[in-house]
């Protein structure tokens, strides 16, 4: 295969909670397909991508979290002539709010570890999940 033209920066986060001692992870709607995903999106050339991603967390989810977050790692998605590189980040949500950019586009819902793990249909973020429960239940 050919080199790709360009390669695109993204980060994401996965927002989550300890809620009575169970690990708790809030998915969010994509805009066409409402499947159900973690908030995303292109690193903005002034923010890290770690603040990238808490940015989106707050547009997409109306969530805000602590400082205190792990790179979990990345993975790539090959499109067209470019390829993405995505860094997933956790993010202990701090703060949940009624009002938010994106709210009306979007659904919300807390889901428990396994739940979130169904639902998501990314193998990779899949993994990151998998990876996140152990450090949350081992620290």
């Amino acid at each position: 295969m050919a080199d790709p033209e360009y390669t695109f920066y993204q980060s994401c986060v996965i927002p989550y909670r300890i809620n009575n001692g169970n690990l708790e992870i809030l998915l969010i709607t994509s805009l066409r397909k409402k499947k159900w995903i973690v908030p995303k999106g292109f690193v903005e050339f002034n923010l890290s991508a770690f603040e990238s991603a808490k940015k989106e967390a707050y547009e997409e989810a109306g969530v805000q979290g602590a400082n205190e977050t792990v790179e979990l790692g990345e993975f790539k998605v090959e499109k067209g002539a470019g390829i993405t590189i995505v860094k997933v980040y956790s993010m202990e949500v701090t703060k949940e709010l009624d009002t938010y950019p994106e709210m009306n586009m979007r659904k919300r819902k807390w889901h428990s570890f396994e739940n979130a793990l169904e639902k998501l249909e990314l193998t990779y973020l899949k993994n990151y999940l998998t990876k996140l429960e152990k450090m949350v239940n081992h620290s």
